[in-house]
């Protein structure tokens, strides 16, 4: 063996043991330094890519900052969401209320106890007792009778004719101007024209004969909803007339007719004044095709009338205005037994108007004083909205089930 050649491995191994100390951390310095270079490249694209999505991210969050929600906002949703909630509720009250109305009579509805055939005819004197009222509220009279003209004249013409013959010739002269005269004053002594004989069931009650219970309920049924309807007409004149004492200073100057589709089944399409209220079951039915679209169903009974009116020419839009605006009733309970309470009602839609001139001259109006300013005649049919929860606890059976059988 090579002795130089064996010390020169001695010295080596000698060597490696000498600095053994420092071998692994120079491999750790070797591996560090091969990691720096890839991870600073890394680090400078992550650092950009963050400042580029933070940016982004930041603007983001600064517009959602502007609609952010407030911790307490449950808390006002569910307060509108209740407010809303008794609003609706408020409504259906309303229109509840809106028909509970006060009857002429509590002892026959829905079934009357009494088996005596009086009611009835105590029903319609109260009927008629109702209409009286009702035109002495608005200060209503009607224009001379001719019973009356005729004593006048009588009169007048007795005194003249003593005068001799020769001054019949200006008889007809003077006999106008005391006709004049009579049918003025009878215009400043009422705030309107009205006969309760031009009102539908005035005189169907003056006459009233019994064929039957079940009919006469019906009867009252529909004569009652008749009453509720011709109170609203005349509501609305006594407001349009508020203040006036005078035909010739009153918006309204004559209540001309209230009538209603009576036997709307059979085709008839204009009332009379023994037509009761008849219940509209289809579009097809009633005095005129409703606009609204709205008949008889399971919330609602749709009653069709007629009105009317001689008004000032510019009272037109002011009487249908206050036609179909809110009133007042009041309401004792369903029979009568409950403390009274006042509520208000608008049932009111005019379906359509016809306005026509009046001819001072004609037959219709010869005896009447209209004032100076411009009339003409208004003539509507519209639309009474009955809601049934209101009063169906008190409505005839036989009604109720005819409505039914009509709608089926």
């Amino acid at each position: 063996m090579n002795i130089s050649g064996f010390k020169e491995a001695i010295q080596k191994l000698s060597f490696f043991k000498n600095y053994s100390s420092l071998l692994v951390p120079a491999i750790i310095f070797l591996v560090g330094v091969l990691l720096f270079i890839p991870t600073q490249l890394m680090s400078s694209r992550l650092r950009e890519r963050i400042a580029r999505e933070s940016v982004s991210t930041g603007r983001q969050v600064k517009s959602l900052s502007k609609n952010i929600v407030a911790r307490d906002q449950w808390q006002i949703e569910q307060e509108y969401q209740q407010a809303y909630q008794r609003d609706a509720n408020q409504a259906a009250l309303l229109a509840k209320q809106s028909s509970q109305r006060e009857l002429l009579s509590y002892k026959i509805f829905p079934e009357p106890k009494d088996t005596s055939t009086l009611i009835f005819k105590e029903f319609g004197q109260r009927y008629r007792g109702a209409i009286d009222e009702l035109i002495t509220r608005v200060n209503a009279r009607d224009c001379p009778t001719e019973s009356e003209l005729q004593r006048n004249l009588q009169s007048s013409s007795g005194f003249s004719l003593r005068g001799g013959r020769g001054f019949a010739g200006r008889l007809s002269e003077v006999d106008t101007t005391i006709t004049d005269v009579i049918c003025k004053e009878k215009a400043q002594s009422a705030s309107v024209y009205a006969n309760p004989a031009d009102l539908a069931g005035y005189e169907f009650w003056d006459e009233y004969q019994y064929f039957g219970r079940v009919e006469a309920i019906e009867d009252c049924w529909y004569w009652q909803l008749a009453c509720w309807i011709i109170e609203d007409v005349a509501d609305t004149i006594g407001a349009l007339n508020s203040g006036s004492n005078s035909v010739f200073t009153s918006p309204v100057k004559r209540l001309l007719d209230i009538s209603f589709a009576g036997d709307v089944m059979g085709g008839a399409k204009k009332g009379s004044a023994s037509s009761p209220p008849a219940y509209v079951l289809s579009l097809g039915e009633g005095f005129a095709e409703p606009c609204t679209g709205r008949f008889t169903d399971d919330d609602i009974d749709v009653v069709h009338f007629n009105v009317v009116v001689v008004v000032g020419a510019k009272a037109v839009l002011p009487f249908m205005q206050q036609l179909c605006s809110a009133k007042e009733h009041r309401f004792s309970g369903s029979f009568g037994e409950e403390q009274e309470r006042v509520y208000k009602h608008n049932q009111i839609t005019v379906l359509e108007s016809t306005i026509s001139p009046v001819g001072r001259e004609d037959t219709n109006h010869l005896l009447y004083r209209y004032g100076e300013d411009a009339v003409v005649e208004l003539d509507l049919v519209c639309e009474y909205i009955f809601n049934k929860s209101g009063y169906d606890e008190i409505k005839p059976e036989s009604i109720k089930k005819a409505s039914k059988a009509a709608g089926d």
